[in-house]
């Protein structure tokens, strides 16, 4: 294909696509919300009341609202971590330091859900997922102890599901030291993310109250994961050292979002707002939000209609001074990679020749480049993939 008909064609592409993305927060724009905490955790957001989020160490639970800013919203709290809110609109709380899953009743204060399991106190509760059923799925690590100088009276770290009639049952104990935990979609797969490994497995729920067969969905290579979160489209939130990786349902990482710091937990805003993640990073809370679209912008096509060959989001997007450029084929290709502006213009050529079937990660040094919006384009002898990207 000549140069000049490809451009075209990539631009008939791009403005006569209608597309469906695929992933919530497609292209992302941070923005920093307040700032000058101790250590956050457990964003949450409560209809009527606004966002709901813990400080660990001041044992407090602040509320944030954009007409208000942020307020004290209930003190003590048992220093809780993570946070939820059941079908009632009660905030249930994982209470770090009193070793117990609570319930906080307006103007009645916090009573206990769970602080034992045969006999033996819990360690340190630290997140939860709640069932459309009512039941809670939380993690029992020993972070609470570990801060306060306690002893496990377990032995153990756990899994728990707290069903809707108060009985408590250990549904996996095999893990070191379980934290994030997140139903899928459809609430028949359980996450769990493992810190100290970094790894995120997912189980299998079986009849609404067991979980099995174990598997390793993703491993984020020398770093830890802690809160996840997934959206309506089933993609998974998880946060760590860097801010908030995104995994697709079947394991595949899709983006990873920087915010500068490390990243403990998310949430999302109120469902009638455009898709806002709420994130916990350290002293400092951050909302990631899509950038505002130019009416007159180009659109993408859509990377699920696109069978093969596959091109996946660089490594970080927005993008850094050494971005990844991951790309699958299905077969020997040969294969041109290359990168235009908004305007069609020429950027830079990445690859241009054979490559062997299956993945593979090109390096792109974008250090001279300004910033702006940007088109990572794949192209074989009869098939076309692109993907925006920002810096």
């Amino acid at each position: 294909m000549k140069k000049s008909a490809f451009i075209l064609f990539v631009f008939y592409c791009l403005s006569n696509t209608l597309t469906t993305k695929s992933q919530i927060l497609y292209d992302p724009v941070i923005e920093i919300v307040d700032q000058g905490f101790n250590f956050i955790e457990g964003p949450v957001w409560k209809d009527g009341v606004g966002l709901l989020f813990s400080d660990i160490p001041e044992n407090k639970i602040y509320v944030w609202t954009p007409q208000s800013g942020s307020n004290e919203y209930l003190t003590p709290t048992g220093k809780s971590n993570g946070l939820a809110i059941d079908a009632e609109g009660n905030l249930i709380l994982c209470q770090h330091f009193d070793r117990q899953v609570g319930k906080y009743i307006e103007g009645m204060g916090i009573e206990a859900l769970a602080t034992h399991y045969e006999g033996k106190r819990l360690n340190s509760p630290n997140d939860l997922a709640i069932k459309s059923d009512g039941s809670i799925f939380f993690t029992d690590p020993p972070f609470g102890l570990n801060d306060e100088g306690g002893t496990s009276e377990l032995g153990y770290s756990g899994i728990y599901r707290l069903s809707p009639e108060g009985n408590l049952q250990l549904l996996d104990n095999t893990l070191n030291y379980p934290n994030g935990i997140a139903f899928s979609l459809d609430e028949s797969k359980l996450y769990v993310t493992e810190s100290d490994v970094a790894d995120v497995y997912v189980w299998d729920v079986v009849d609404d109250t067991a979980i099995a067969n174990k598997t390793l969905f993703y491993n984020i290579p020398g770093q830890w994961g802690d809160g996840m979160k997934t959206d309506e489209e089933g993609y998974l939130y998880v946060t760590g050292p860097v801010g908030v990786w995104i995994l697709s349902p079947e394991g595949t990482l899709i983006q990873n979002i920087a915010v500068g710091t490390s990243a403990s937990n998310c949430n999302w805003g109120p469902k009638e707002d455009p898709p806002t993640l709420y994130v916990t990073s350290n002293n400092t809370l951050f909302k990631i939000t899509n950038r505002q679209e130019d009416p007159n912008a180009l659109e993408m096509p859509d990377e699920k209609t696109v069978a093969n060959p596959k091109l996946s989001m660089p490594r970080p997007n927005p993008f850094d001074t050494a971005t990844l450029i991951p790309f699958y084929l299905d077969d020997d290709k040969t294969i041109h990679l290359s990168v235009i502006d908004m305007n069609g213009k020429d950027i830079v050529t990445l690859a241009d020749g054979s490559y062997t079937n299956g993945w593979h990660d090109v390096s792109w040094n974008t250090n001279e480049l300004g910033h702006g919006i940007y088109i990572i384009v794949l192209q074989t002898e009869n098939t076309l993939v692109m993907q925006k990207c920002v810096k």
